[in-house]
């Protein structure tokens, strides 16, 4: 039902641009992985809007890297696979806490200035961490100041070209290669970009939903563009809402970081009670997923649309140092982090499953790396462990370009390729229209809360939308719409298919966590469909 490509094209009547590396996406993956292949190869960055726009840039609370002599990997290793609910990978999880560190100083290498107090770093904690290892930039602005920093570099290092306002409709393979990728310029021009290896570096898929705190460009594009190549699809019904977005009138959902309840916020329902004692014995600190489900609990039980964050016992000027952006940006809308309780509600925040990687960061099309959120590494497992996201792309991304050094050239006599499907000619309308309709489903039917019958609804509602495949894609805003079609019927397939709760999955028709039977993953592929994979190492 979802078709190779998105468009007719024929490669021979197709300008051609030949490159070592293409890194398709910005954000810290995209960025760090082309720096770091820039220094043996030549790469071409492929942004749809800039490289300042991507999930990084809005990443609040920090990096999480063992640098405290009170820490150890160990630790970090333990609580990475506490929250993760048991799909954890034990291999992925140990390469992260290992190499973290020096992907750090990697990134400070880069240009990145992390907070410090008194000539060391300074370390905050998160929920379900058992120490301080959280490091951050400019109070709560760690995400800018990293992409800033990468960002700077690339654009001045002449072996990366950057390509901005530019779409990548699909991947290209030959055989079980990718040898590139269809890319549409800003004038509607459509070109084949040819390399020895294409990264998908394009983040998550936040728009499915109505709420997120994801901006404009999280849509899906390069999970959905890798099942369209046959790339396998892994544990994407596990996708983690944040419990605290601000929810106010007239504001948009933005991010009140994890770190604030790290700093010594509570949680207050309506009424004023603080009642996360009742969910959880790490209380405001618990596993992302049990405090956005505590929070639904009492907005149900209050009759209420959110319940306040409250951090007005600490001192006016360390909330102001500690959290400067989210402080002016509540400001704006007349509220005061330093005196009042903030309105916050979750909001869907980021997918742990992906497009499946091995530890390299290569797919199973040969070829074809993934890195960042639209990966899944085995890292993250059910539930994703506050700021291991940052850590994640910078380890990876350093395997991915390692991986990609002992490639060989593609050959030069790939045969030509030509896809068409002889579509409608008609072109596909009120994409907003449609695309406001898909992100309520995901709401209503795909959310913090599910069932087999509601997943069976909403599979209903969103195959209506499948003759959309047929239609002429021509903009932007069309092909987006086909991606998250894609990852919205990818994501609710793996939902029904797990019939248990664990971690950001909850089924209240399956509400226990079944070890025995469901200690697997999710696999889905565009000719095999649902698969399982189990997983003997944890």
């Amino acid at each position: 039902m979802i078709p190779r490509y998105l468009v007719d094209f024929e490669l021979e009547g197709l300008p051609v641009i030949e490159k070592d590396v293409i890194v398709i996406g910005a954000g810290i993956a995209g960025l760090f992985t082309a720096i770091k292949a820039c220094e043996t190869n030549s790469v071409l960055m492929i942004t749809k809007k800039s490289l300042l726009d991507s999930n990084t840039r809005y990443a609040q609370g920090g990096i999480a890297a063992v640098i405290s002599s009170d820490d150890s990997p160990e630790y970090h290793r333990q609580d990475t696979l506490a929250a993760g609910a048991g799909l954890c990978s034990d291999q992925a999880v140990d390469v992260l806490v290992h190499e973290g560190p020096s992907g750090v100083d990697d990134l400070v290498r880069m240009g990145t200035h992390f907070d410090q107090e008194n000539g060391e770093y300074a370390l905050t904690k998160e929920g379900a961490h058992s120490q301080r290892r959280i490091l951050h930039a400019n109070g709560d602005a760690t995400g800018f100041e990293i992409v800033r920093a990468l960002s700077e570099k690339a654009v001045a290092d002449s072996r990366i070209e950057v390509w901005d306002e530019h779409f990548v409709i699909d991947l290209v393979t030959s055989g079980s290669e990718c040898i590139g990728a269809l890319v549409q310029k800003p004038d509607g021009q459509r070109l084949f970009v040819r390399g020895k290896a294409t990264v998908l570096c394009t983040g998550g898929a936040g728009q499915l939903y109505r709420y997120t705190t994801n901006p404009e460009v999280a849509t899906g594009d390069g999970i959905a563009m890798a099942y369209r190549a046959g790339a396998y699809i892994q544990d994407v019904e596990f996708i983690q809402f944040h419990p605290t977005s601000l929810c106010y009138p007239g504001a948009p959902r933005f991010l009140i970081s994890e770190a604030v309840r790290g700093e010594g916020a509570v949680l207050r329902n309506i009424k004023g009670e603080r009642f996360m004692e009742r969910y959880h014995e790490q209380l405001e600190l618990a596993p992302r997923d049990v405090v956005a489900r505590a929070i639904i609990s009492e907005m149900e039980e209050t009759k209420s649309t959110f319940v306040y964050i409250d951090i007005t016992h600490e001192s006016a000027e360390m909330i102001r140092h500690r959290f400067p952006n989210i402080y002016e940006f509540c400001l704006q809308y007349g509220l005061d982090l330093t005196t009042d309780w903030i309105p916050v509600a979750p909001a869907a925040h980021y997918m742990m499953g992906g497009v499946k990687t091995d530890l390299n960061g290569e797919t199973n099309i040969n070829r074809l790396f993934a890195c960042g959120e639209c990966s899944s590494t085995g890292v993250h497992g059910a539930n994703r462990l506050a700021s291991n996201s940052l850590s994640e792309a910078i380890v990876f991304g350093r395997r991915i370009v390692d991986r990609i050094s002992r490639l060989k050239p593609l050959l030069p006599d790939v045969s030509a390729h030509a896809e068409s499907m002889h579509r409608s000619g008609a072109p596909m309308q009120a994409v907003v229209e449609r695309r406001l309709k898909l992100q309520k489903v995901m709401v209503r039917y795909v959310g913090l809360r599910r069932s087999g019958k509601g997943l069976g609804r909403g599979l209903e509602e969103l195959k209506r939308q499948l003759p959309i495949f047929q239609s002429v894609l021509t903009k932007r805003e069309e092909f987006e719409f086909a991606n998250m079609l894609t990852c919205a019927l990818l994501t609710a397939n793996a939902a029904l298919s797990r019939e248990e709760s664990r971690g950001a999955h909850c089924r209240e028709d399956f509400p226990e966590r079944d070890d025995l039977k469901w200690r697997k993953h999710t696999v889905l592929h565009r000719e095999y469909g649902v698969t399982e994979e189990r997983i003997e190492y944890v």
